[in-house]
Protein backbone atom coordinates (compact mmCIF):
# COMPACT_ATOMS: atom_id res chain seq x y z
CA UNK A 1 0.00 0.00 0.00
CA UNK A 2 1.31 3.49 -0.82
CA UNK A 3 1.91 5.87 1.70
CA UNK A 4 0.71 8.74 -0.17
CA UNK A 5 -2.32 10.57 0.79
CA UNK A 6 -5.72 10.59 -0.83
CA UNK A 7 -8.30 13.46 -0.25
CA UNK A 8 -11.36 13.88 -1.80
CA UNK A 9 -13.05 17.48 -1.96
CA UNK A 10 -16.52 17.25 -2.32
CA UNK A 11 -18.13 21.48 -2.04
CA UNK A 12 -21.82 20.94 -0.50
CA UNK A 13 -24.64 22.80 0.44
CA UNK A 14 -25.75 26.46 0.26
CA UNK A 15 -22.88 28.27 1.44
CA UNK A 16 -20.32 25.88 -0.63
CA UNK A 17 -18.43 24.03 2.41
CA UNK A 18 -15.82 21.25 1.56
CA UNK A 19 -16.80 17.81 3.34
CA UNK A 20 -13.79 15.31 2.99
CA UNK A 21 -13.01 11.72 2.42
CA UNK A 22 -8.97 11.02 3.60
CA UNK A 23 -7.57 7.74 3.14
CA UNK A 24 -3.96 6.21 2.01
CA UNK A 25 -3.85 6.08 -1.49
CA UNK A 26 -5.73 2.53 -2.47
CA UNK A 27 -6.49 1.73 0.92
CA UNK A 28 -10.27 0.52 1.47
CA UNK A 29 -10.58 2.37 4.85
CA UNK A 30 -11.44 6.11 5.06
CA UNK A 31 -12.35 9.20 7.04
CA UNK A 32 -14.78 11.78 6.15
CA UNK A 33 -14.59 15.28 7.76
CA UNK A 34 -17.29 18.01 7.92
CA UNK A 35 -20.13 16.53 6.14
CA UNK A 36 -21.92 19.80 5.91
CA UNK A 37 -24.70 18.61 3.72
CA UNK A 38 -25.61 16.89 0.79
CA UNK A 39 -25.56 13.14 2.50
CA UNK A 40 -26.79 11.44 -1.03
CA UNK A 41 -23.97 12.91 -2.51
CA UNK A 42 -20.99 11.77 -0.21
CA UNK A 43 -22.92 7.91 0.74
CA UNK A 44 -22.56 8.00 -3.51
CA UNK A 45 -19.12 9.11 -3.19
CA UNK A 46 -18.18 6.55 -0.42
CA UNK A 47 -19.68 3.40 -2.24
CA UNK A 48 -17.80 4.27 -5.43
CA UNK A 49 -14.55 4.60 -3.89
CA UNK A 50 -15.26 1.27 -2.46
CA UNK A 51 -13.96 2.25 0.92
CA UNK A 52 -15.46 1.92 4.84
CA UNK A 53 -15.22 4.78 7.25
CA UNK A 54 -13.74 4.72 10.39
CA UNK A 55 -14.75 7.38 11.40
CA UNK A 56 -16.76 11.27 10.84
CA UNK A 57 -14.86 13.44 12.08
CA UNK A 58 -16.15 17.31 12.84
CA UNK A 59 -13.96 20.31 13.32
CA UNK A 60 -17.01 23.02 14.73
CA UNK A 61 -21.26 22.72 14.40
CA UNK A 62 -21.83 25.68 12.80
CA UNK A 63 -25.15 24.01 10.36
CA UNK A 64 -22.55 24.24 7.24
CA UNK A 65 -20.51 21.77 8.50
CA UNK A 66 -22.51 19.30 10.40
CA UNK A 67 -26.29 19.23 8.41
CA UNK A 68 -25.50 15.91 6.97
CA UNK A 69 -23.54 14.47 9.92
CA UNK A 70 -26.71 12.29 11.28
CA UNK A 71 -27.63 10.60 7.85
CA UNK A 72 -24.04 9.94 7.06
CA UNK A 73 -23.32 8.31 10.90
CA UNK A 74 -26.77 6.49 10.60
CA UNK A 75 -25.46 4.94 7.17
CA UNK A 76 -22.18 4.54 7.87
CA UNK A 77 -22.46 3.27 11.17
CA UNK A 78 -19.66 4.75 12.72
CA UNK A 79 -18.45 7.07 15.60
CA UNK A 80 -18.19 10.46 15.42
CA UNK A 81 -15.71 12.69 16.66
CA UNK A 82 -17.21 16.41 17.84
CA UNK A 83 -15.79 19.23 19.96
CA UNK A 84 -16.89 18.66 23.77
CA UNK A 85 -17.54 22.34 24.24
CA UNK A 86 -20.00 22.27 21.23
CA UNK A 87 -21.54 18.89 21.83
CA UNK A 88 -24.91 20.66 23.10
CA UNK A 89 -25.16 22.32 19.63
CA UNK A 90 -24.90 19.07 17.42
CA UNK A 91 -27.43 17.77 19.75
CA UNK A 92 -29.90 20.28 19.14
CA UNK A 93 -29.20 21.87 16.07
CA UNK A 94 -32.04 23.61 15.47
CA UNK A 95 -32.38 25.15 18.51
CA UNK A 96 -29.10 26.65 18.08
CA UNK A 97 -29.26 27.14 14.49
CA UNK A 98 -32.82 28.00 13.55
CA UNK A 99 -32.33 32.34 13.59
CA UNK A 100 -30.08 31.80 10.73
CA UNK A 101 -32.59 30.93 8.31
CA UNK A 102 -31.05 27.56 7.14
CA UNK A 103 -32.90 23.98 8.19
CA UNK A 104 -34.17 22.28 9.16
CA UNK A 105 -31.42 20.09 10.63
CA UNK A 106 -31.16 16.17 12.08
CA UNK A 107 -29.01 16.48 15.03
CA UNK A 108 -27.15 13.69 16.47
CA UNK A 109 -25.78 13.24 19.89
CA UNK A 110 -21.62 12.50 19.17
CA UNK A 111 -20.34 9.20 19.81
CA UNK A 112 -17.16 10.81 21.19
CA UNK A 113 -15.73 14.29 22.64
CA UNK A 114 -12.45 15.99 21.62
CA UNK A 115 -11.24 19.07 23.00
CA UNK A 116 -7.17 19.07 21.47
CA UNK A 117 -4.11 17.11 21.93
CA UNK A 118 -5.45 13.52 20.86
CA UNK A 119 -4.32 11.69 18.70
CA UNK A 120 -6.70 9.40 16.71
CA UNK A 121 -5.54 6.25 14.33
CA UNK A 122 -8.34 6.03 12.35
CA UNK A 123 -7.75 4.60 8.50
CA UNK A 124 -4.49 3.96 8.97
CA UNK A 125 -3.97 7.46 9.64
CA UNK A 126 -2.87 9.13 12.37
CA UNK A 127 -4.89 12.43 13.06
CA UNK A 128 -3.17 14.95 15.55
CA UNK A 129 -6.15 17.29 17.22
CA UNK A 130 -5.45 21.00 17.72
CA UNK A 131 -8.12 22.78 19.73
CA UNK A 132 -8.02 26.09 17.99
CA UNK A 133 -11.02 28.45 18.74
CA UNK A 134 -11.86 32.00 17.25
CA UNK A 135 -14.40 31.21 14.54
CA UNK A 136 -16.37 29.43 16.96
CA UNK A 137 -16.25 28.09 20.94
CA UNK A 138 -14.88 24.64 20.71
CA UNK A 139 -13.63 24.50 17.14
CA UNK A 140 -10.24 22.14 16.59
CA UNK A 141 -8.60 21.35 13.52
CA UNK A 142 -7.25 17.38 12.40
CA UNK A 143 -3.40 17.41 11.22
CA UNK A 144 -1.81 14.53 9.67
CA UNK A 145 1.86 15.85 9.75
CA UNK A 146 3.01 12.74 7.89
CA UNK A 147 2.20 13.92 5.00
CA UNK A 148 1.65 17.91 5.58
CA UNK A 149 -1.65 18.17 5.36
CA UNK A 150 -4.36 19.83 7.34
CA UNK A 151 -7.67 19.86 7.45
CA UNK A 152 -8.81 23.47 9.11
CA UNK A 153 -12.17 23.76 9.15
CA UNK A 154 -12.79 27.88 9.09
CA UNK A 155 -10.18 28.66 11.07
CA UNK A 156 -7.89 29.67 7.68
CA UNK A 157 -8.56 29.59 3.94
CA UNK A 158 -6.90 30.61 0.97
CA UNK A 159 -6.51 34.62 1.32
CA UNK A 160 -8.64 34.85 4.45
CA UNK A 161 -9.71 33.49 7.60
CA UNK A 162 -12.70 32.49 9.74
CA UNK A 163 -15.22 35.15 10.45
CA UNK A 164 -15.63 36.20 14.04
CA UNK A 165 -19.26 37.89 14.05
CA UNK A 166 -20.77 34.80 15.07
CA UNK A 167 -21.34 34.29 18.89
CA UNK A 168 -18.92 32.83 20.17
CA UNK A 169 -16.30 34.38 17.99
CA UNK A 170 -13.10 36.28 19.00
CA UNK A 171 -10.34 38.34 16.54
CA UNK A 172 -7.51 37.89 19.49
CA UNK A 173 -8.56 34.52 19.94
CA UNK A 174 -8.58 33.02 16.25
CA UNK A 175 -5.28 35.03 15.33
CA UNK A 176 -3.55 33.00 18.48
CA UNK A 177 -4.98 29.59 17.13
CA UNK A 178 -3.68 30.35 13.39
CA UNK A 179 -0.35 31.41 15.18
CA UNK A 180 -0.03 28.06 17.21
CA UNK A 181 -0.49 26.28 13.61
CA UNK A 182 1.71 28.27 11.78
CA UNK A 183 4.43 26.94 14.32
CA UNK A 184 3.72 23.80 15.22
CA UNK A 185 3.33 22.61 11.62
CA UNK A 186 5.82 22.43 8.75
CA UNK A 187 5.47 25.91 6.44
CA UNK A 188 4.73 23.33 3.30
CA UNK A 189 1.72 21.50 5.21
CA UNK A 190 -1.44 21.75 2.61
CA UNK A 191 -4.34 23.38 4.19
CA UNK A 192 -7.38 22.23 3.21
CA UNK A 193 -9.87 24.88 4.38
CA UNK A 194 -14.04 24.56 4.78
CA UNK A 195 -14.44 26.92 2.31
CA UNK A 196 -12.46 27.89 -1.19
CA UNK A 197 -9.39 26.51 -2.74
CA UNK A 198 -6.17 24.30 -1.09
CA UNK A 199 -3.51 26.93 0.41
CA UNK A 200 -0.52 25.97 2.50
CA UNK A 201 1.00 27.26 5.63
CA UNK A 202 3.86 29.30 4.07
CA UNK A 203 1.61 30.90 1.55
CA UNK A 204 -0.77 32.39 4.13
CA UNK A 205 2.03 33.03 6.31
CA UNK A 206 3.70 35.47 3.49
CA UNK A 207 0.87 36.52 1.67
CA UNK A 208 -2.53 36.60 3.48
CA UNK A 209 -3.48 40.18 4.37
CA UNK A 210 -5.40 39.17 7.57
CA UNK A 211 -2.48 37.49 9.56
CA UNK A 212 -0.08 41.29 8.74
CA UNK A 213 -0.07 41.11 12.58
CA UNK A 214 1.56 37.94 12.94
CA UNK A 215 4.01 38.88 10.15
CA UNK A 216 5.18 41.73 11.89
CA UNK A 217 5.64 40.21 15.37
CA UNK A 218 7.71 36.66 13.70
Amino acid sequence: MSDALDVRTFTVGPVQENAYIVRRQGADRAVLVDPGAEPERLIDAIDALAVTLDAILITHTHFDHVGAVAALARHTAVPVYCPAIERGVLADLDGYMGATGFGPFESYEADHTIGGGETLELAGLQFEVDFVPGHSPGHVSYALPEHQALFSGDVLFQGSVGRVDLPGGDWPTLLASIERLLGKYAPETTVHPGHMGLTTLAVERDTNPFLRELAHNS
